[in-house]
Protein backbone atom coordinates (compact mmCIF):
# COMPACT_ATOMS: atom_id res chain seq x y z
CA UNK A 1 0.00 0.00 0.00
CA UNK A 2 1.26 3.52 -0.82
CA UNK A 3 0.01 7.07 -0.47
CA UNK A 4 -1.35 7.12 -4.02
CA UNK A 5 -3.57 4.05 -3.61
CA UNK A 6 -5.04 5.18 -0.26
CA UNK A 7 -8.11 7.25 -1.11
CA UNK A 8 -10.96 8.66 1.00
CA UNK A 9 -13.76 6.94 -0.93
CA UNK A 10 -12.65 3.45 -1.90
CA UNK A 11 -15.78 2.69 -3.92
CA UNK A 12 -15.41 5.75 -6.14
CA UNK A 13 -13.56 5.55 -9.46
CA UNK A 14 -12.21 9.11 -9.39
CA UNK A 15 -8.55 9.87 -8.67
CA UNK A 16 -7.17 10.65 -5.24
CA UNK A 17 -6.90 14.40 -5.87
CA UNK A 18 -10.58 14.71 -6.78
CA UNK A 19 -11.60 12.64 -3.77
CA UNK A 20 -9.46 14.66 -1.37
CA UNK A 21 -11.09 17.89 -2.61
CA UNK A 22 -14.55 16.33 -2.24
CA UNK A 23 -13.74 15.05 1.26
CA UNK A 24 -12.47 18.37 2.61
CA UNK A 25 -15.33 20.29 1.06
CA UNK A 26 -17.70 17.94 2.89
CA UNK A 27 -16.06 18.17 6.33
CA UNK A 28 -14.96 21.83 6.22
CA UNK A 29 -17.69 23.18 8.57
CA UNK A 30 -16.66 20.78 11.35
CA UNK A 31 -12.97 20.43 10.50
CA UNK A 32 -11.43 22.83 13.01
CA UNK A 33 -13.46 21.62 15.99
CA UNK A 34 -12.89 17.96 15.20
CA UNK A 35 -9.20 18.38 14.39
CA UNK A 36 -8.40 20.17 17.66
CA UNK A 37 -10.52 17.71 19.64
CA UNK A 38 -8.78 14.77 17.96
CA UNK A 39 -5.33 16.05 18.97
CA UNK A 40 -6.56 17.46 22.29
CA UNK A 41 -5.24 20.84 21.19
CA UNK A 42 -1.62 19.72 20.91
CA UNK A 43 -1.63 20.55 17.19
CA UNK A 44 -1.33 24.25 18.13
CA UNK A 45 1.97 23.54 19.88
CA UNK A 46 3.22 21.49 16.93
CA UNK A 47 2.61 24.36 14.52
CA UNK A 48 4.24 26.90 16.82
CA UNK A 49 7.35 24.76 17.14
CA UNK A 50 7.55 24.30 13.38
CA UNK A 51 7.17 28.01 12.65
CA UNK A 52 9.72 29.00 15.29
CA UNK A 53 12.30 26.84 13.52
CA UNK A 54 11.78 28.98 10.41
CA UNK A 55 12.38 32.26 12.23
CA UNK A 56 16.15 32.24 11.66
CA UNK A 57 15.55 32.35 7.89
CA UNK A 58 13.87 35.77 8.30
CA UNK A 59 11.23 35.11 5.64
CA UNK A 60 9.33 38.01 4.08
CA UNK A 61 7.07 35.85 1.92
CA UNK A 62 5.58 32.63 3.29
CA UNK A 63 3.59 29.95 1.48
CA UNK A 64 1.34 27.56 3.39
CA UNK A 65 0.66 24.58 1.12
CA UNK A 66 -2.52 22.57 1.78
CA UNK A 67 -3.45 25.38 4.14
CA UNK A 68 -6.92 24.05 4.97
CA UNK A 69 -8.55 26.67 7.19
CA UNK A 70 -5.28 28.54 7.65
CA UNK A 71 -4.03 27.61 11.14
CA UNK A 72 -0.40 27.33 9.97
CA UNK A 73 -0.70 30.65 8.13
CA UNK A 74 -1.98 32.29 11.31
CA UNK A 75 1.04 31.05 13.29
CA UNK A 76 3.33 32.31 10.53
CA UNK A 77 1.86 35.81 10.81
CA UNK A 78 2.15 35.88 14.60
CA UNK A 79 5.66 34.50 14.88
CA UNK A 80 7.47 35.39 11.64
CA UNK A 81 5.94 38.85 11.03
CA UNK A 82 6.26 38.48 7.25
CA UNK A 83 5.14 40.94 4.59
CA UNK A 84 2.91 38.38 2.91
CA UNK A 85 1.50 34.90 3.53
CA UNK A 86 -0.23 32.85 0.84
CA UNK A 87 -2.39 29.93 1.91
CA UNK A 88 -3.10 27.50 -0.93
CA UNK A 89 -5.58 24.63 -0.86
CA UNK A 90 -7.55 22.50 -3.29
CA UNK A 91 -10.75 22.72 -1.22
CA UNK A 92 -12.85 25.84 -1.64
CA UNK A 93 -14.89 24.81 1.40
CA UNK A 94 -11.82 24.87 3.65
CA UNK A 95 -10.64 28.16 2.14
CA UNK A 96 -13.97 29.83 2.84
CA UNK A 97 -13.66 28.93 6.53
CA UNK A 98 -10.08 30.18 6.47
CA UNK A 99 -10.98 33.50 4.89
CA UNK A 100 -13.48 34.17 7.68
CA UNK A 101 -10.79 33.40 10.28
CA UNK A 102 -8.35 35.81 8.64
CA UNK A 103 -10.92 38.58 8.54
CA UNK A 104 -11.86 38.05 12.20
CA UNK A 105 -8.19 38.41 13.17
CA UNK A 106 -7.53 41.34 10.81
CA UNK A 107 -5.01 39.21 8.96
CA UNK A 108 -6.82 39.39 5.62
CA UNK A 109 -4.52 42.18 4.38
CA UNK A 110 -1.47 39.94 4.95
CA UNK A 111 -2.85 36.47 4.21
CA UNK A 112 -4.27 35.54 0.83
CA UNK A 113 -6.27 32.29 0.70
CA UNK A 114 -5.92 30.86 -2.81
CA UNK A 115 -7.49 27.83 -4.45
CA UNK A 116 -4.87 25.74 -6.25
CA UNK A 117 -3.21 22.40 -6.82
CA UNK A 118 -0.26 21.64 -4.52
CA UNK A 119 1.34 19.57 -7.26
CA UNK A 120 1.16 22.43 -9.79
CA UNK A 121 1.87 25.55 -7.75
CA UNK A 122 0.88 28.77 -9.57
CA UNK A 123 3.97 30.70 -8.48
CA UNK A 124 7.32 31.70 -9.97
CA UNK A 125 10.52 29.88 -9.07
CA UNK A 126 12.13 30.91 -5.76
CA UNK A 127 9.11 33.00 -4.69
CA UNK A 128 9.04 32.18 -0.95
CA UNK A 129 11.65 32.22 1.81
CA UNK A 130 9.58 29.89 4.00
CA UNK A 131 7.03 27.19 3.17
CA UNK A 132 4.84 25.26 5.59
CA UNK A 133 2.71 22.16 5.06
CA UNK A 134 0.51 20.97 7.90
CA UNK A 135 -0.88 17.45 7.64
CA UNK A 136 -1.24 17.73 3.88
CA UNK A 137 1.72 16.05 2.18
CA UNK A 138 0.26 12.57 2.56
CA UNK A 139 -2.79 13.78 0.61
CA UNK A 140 -0.72 14.46 -2.51
CA UNK A 141 -1.63 12.22 -5.42
CA UNK A 142 1.99 12.26 -6.58
CA UNK A 143 4.24 12.76 -3.54
CA UNK A 144 7.50 13.42 -5.40
CA UNK A 145 5.88 15.85 -7.81
CA UNK A 146 4.35 17.80 -4.94
CA UNK A 147 7.67 17.95 -3.09
CA UNK A 148 9.50 18.99 -6.26
CA UNK A 149 7.02 21.84 -6.75
CA UNK A 150 7.57 23.01 -3.18
CA UNK A 151 11.32 22.98 -3.77
CA UNK A 152 10.91 24.88 -7.04
CA UNK A 153 9.14 27.85 -5.44
CA UNK A 154 11.44 27.91 -2.38
CA UNK A 155 14.15 30.57 -2.24
CA UNK A 156 17.70 29.12 -2.09
CA UNK A 157 18.19 30.64 1.37
CA UNK A 158 14.82 29.53 2.69
CA UNK A 159 13.41 26.43 4.36
CA UNK A 160 10.34 24.20 4.50
CA UNK A 161 8.56 22.95 7.62
CA UNK A 162 6.30 19.90 7.22
CA UNK A 163 4.09 18.33 9.88
CA UNK A 164 2.58 14.87 9.48
CA UNK A 165 0.91 12.53 11.98
CA UNK A 166 2.75 9.27 12.55
CA UNK A 167 2.30 5.95 14.28
CA UNK A 168 4.51 5.66 17.38
CA UNK A 169 6.61 2.50 17.57
CA UNK A 170 7.08 1.99 21.32
CA UNK A 171 4.86 -0.29 23.43
CA UNK A 172 2.21 0.40 24.71
CA UNK A 173 1.71 3.74 22.94
CA UNK A 174 1.77 2.01 19.56
CA UNK A 175 -1.17 -0.23 20.51
CA UNK A 176 -3.14 2.56 22.19
CA UNK A 177 -2.62 4.92 19.28
CA UNK A 178 -3.70 2.26 16.80
CA UNK A 179 -6.90 1.64 18.77
CA UNK A 180 -7.63 5.36 18.97
CA UNK A 181 -6.89 6.03 15.30
CA UNK A 182 -8.62 2.98 13.82
CA UNK A 183 -11.56 2.62 16.18
CA UNK A 184 -12.46 5.81 17.98
CA UNK A 185 -11.71 8.48 15.37
CA UNK A 186 -13.84 6.96 12.56
CA UNK A 187 -16.73 6.54 14.99
CA UNK A 188 -16.53 10.15 16.17
CA UNK A 189 -16.18 11.26 12.55
CA UNK A 190 -19.34 9.42 11.59
CA UNK A 191 -21.30 11.02 14.43
CA UNK A 192 -20.04 14.60 14.29
CA UNK A 193 -18.76 15.07 10.75
CA UNK A 194 -21.30 12.75 9.11
CA UNK A 195 -18.51 11.40 6.92
CA UNK A 196 -17.02 8.22 8.32
CA UNK A 197 -15.00 7.68 5.15
CA UNK A 198 -13.00 10.85 5.79
CA UNK A 199 -11.90 9.70 9.22
CA UNK A 200 -11.30 6.13 8.08
CA UNK A 201 -9.03 7.57 5.40
CA UNK A 202 -7.03 9.44 8.06
CA UNK A 203 -5.51 6.40 9.86
CA UNK A 204 -5.09 4.52 6.58
CA UNK A 205 -3.21 7.40 4.97
CA UNK A 206 -1.00 7.88 8.03
CA UNK A 207 -0.10 4.20 8.08
CA UNK A 208 0.77 4.25 4.36
CA UNK A 209 2.89 7.40 4.58
CA UNK A 210 6.69 6.99 4.50
CA UNK A 211 7.57 8.32 7.94
CA UNK A 212 10.91 9.50 9.30
CA UNK A 213 14.09 8.54 7.47
CA UNK A 214 12.11 7.02 4.61
CA UNK A 215 10.43 10.36 3.95
CA UNK A 216 13.75 12.21 4.18
CA UNK A 217 15.15 9.84 1.55
CA UNK A 218 12.34 10.87 -0.82
CA UNK A 219 13.00 14.55 -0.04
CA UNK A 220 16.67 14.07 -0.85
CA UNK A 221 15.73 12.39 -4.11
CA UNK A 222 13.88 15.49 -5.31
CA UNK A 223 16.79 17.74 -4.35
CA UNK A 224 16.24 18.92 -0.78
CA UNK A 225 19.26 19.16 1.50
CA UNK A 226 20.02 19.22 5.23
CA UNK A 227 16.79 17.44 6.05
CA UNK A 228 15.92 17.04 9.73
CA UNK A 229 13.29 14.76 11.24
CA UNK A 230 12.00 15.72 14.70
CA UNK A 231 9.50 13.32 16.34
CA UNK A 232 6.97 15.17 18.51
CA UNK A 233 4.77 14.03 21.43
CA UNK A 234 6.19 10.51 21.77
CA UNK A 235 6.26 10.06 18.01
CA UNK A 236 2.58 10.72 17.18
CA UNK A 237 3.65 13.62 14.94
CA UNK A 238 6.70 14.14 12.76
CA UNK A 239 8.23 17.54 12.01
CA UNK A 240 10.54 17.84 9.01
CA UNK A 241 12.77 20.82 8.23
CA UNK A 242 14.17 20.93 4.68
CA UNK A 243 16.48 23.30 2.83
CA UNK A 244 17.06 23.83 -0.87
Amino acid sequence: MNTTTVKPYTEAQSGKKVQVEQMFDAISPQYDAFNHMMTMGIDYAWRRKAVKLLKSYNPKRVLDVATGTGDFAIEAVKILKPDQVVGLDISEGMLEVGRKKMKERNYDKIVSMVKGDSEHLPFEDQSFEAITVGFGVRNFENLEQGLAEIRRVLHPKGAVAILEPAYPTAFPLKQLFSLYFKGIIPTIGRIFAQDKAAYTYLPNSVKAFPNGKEFLTICNRVGFQNGRWIPLTFGVCSLYILEK
